[in-house]
């Protein structure tokens, strides 16, 4: 009997693994069809618009990642309202484009079709281009449109940073992670977001601490743009990347910065940064308060504020990737 049921068990395990690995595989490959996709729909709307591909992307980015994670991914998630793209007399949401430019509406017809549709990719992208060329062709004059449009200074400052990071690597399709110190190097660490501090006042801590050694070498764990660097009284010598998924990442009590590190710097992941230490908790300088460790935080942009999150189960995630 056990000679029959041991190779069936086999043959199951066997049938599970394959079914596994041939739908990841065809999950794969549907994201690499809707990243296509998308590229191609943001180099039509740069040629007819002469506003460079990775602005487009940049706020469809943006945006995708502002939406509740649960709902179904779109090709394209711009969401322009309604009152902006039909005009506010268009009532009955009339899409011909000559009534919508009869109500003073913004949406536009980039398929050719006669209809401005809010639910067509090419209209939605040809919309938000002429949306920003009301202020200019220019970088200075998008900057600006951005603005008129979402009326939100870090919203403008993430979609410019990711524009810079799809511009440098000439691609949106950017999903490698790295851990944020050396994993040959001796480090240990533990969920400790959420946990009491005391020093400038109750408060919790929003962060995983990775202990280290004086030196370890810090590195990016995303892509992203360096948004901020310098001392804080809190964080000692810090650095902040804000990365392409609407999160700002915060590294801290760092011994010192790489001397390539600027503000305003393009990094990706296994870049590195500076290297662990123990400063902080007093004026520039103050170092030797509590142990060598980097202080690690994510805060997530929902489009109207910014909070902390516990980063550890993507530490968890990200330790794995770099090992392997």
């Amino acid at each position: 009997m056990k000679k029959r049921i041991i190779p069936m068990l086999y043959l199951i395990v066997l049938i599970v693994s394959v079914s596994t690995i041939s739908a990841a595989a065809e999950e794969e490959e549907v994201k690499n069809t809707i990243y296509e996709e998308r590229m191609g729909l943001f180099k039509k709307t740069e040629a007819l618009t002469q506003i460079p591909w990775y602005y487009f992307a940049a706020i469809d980015n943006f945006e995708r990642n502002i939406l509740d994670s649960n709902e179904p991914e779109q090709v394209v998630s711009i969401d322009i309202p309604d009152e902006i793209w039909f005009g506010i007399g268009n009532i009955g949401k009339n899409k011909d484009i000559g009534i919508v430019e009869m109500h003073d509406g913004k949406g536009k017809d980039g398929n050719g079709d006669g209809q401005a549709d809010p639910n067509d990719p090419e209209d939605i992208l040809y919309t938000m281009g002429n949306i920003l060329l009301e202020s200019g062709p220019t970088e200075d004059d998008i900057k600006i449109g951005l603005w008129n449009y979402y009326q939100r200074d870090l919203t403008v400052q993430t979609i410019k940073n990711t524009a810079k990071v799809f511009r440098k690597f000439q691609d949106i399709n950017l999903t490698n992670r790295d851990f944020p110190v050396a994993t040959n190097y001796n480090y240990s660490y533990r969920s400790t977001w959420g946990d009491r501090r005391g020093f400038g006042g109750l408060r919790i801590h929003e962060g995983t601490d990775i202990f280290a050694d004086y030196g370890t070498p810090v590195k990016s764990t995303t892509y992203g743009v360096v948004e901020m660097m310098g001392w804080n009284l809190y964080g000692g010598w810090r650095i902040g990347i804000r990365d392409i998924y609407n999160i700002y990442h915060y590294y801290a009590h760092m011994s010192g910065f790489n001397d390539d590190v600027k503000i305003g710097q393009v990094v990706q992941p296994g870049d590195v940064l500076g290297s662990v230490g123990s400063t902080g908790y007093g004026p520039p300088g103050t170092s030797g308060k509590f142990p060598p460790h980097l202080h690690y935080g994510m805060y997530k942009d929902n489009g109207v504020n910014e909070f902390s999150f516990d980063p550890y189960p993507f530490l968890r995630k990200w330790e794995r990737m770099a090992k392997d």
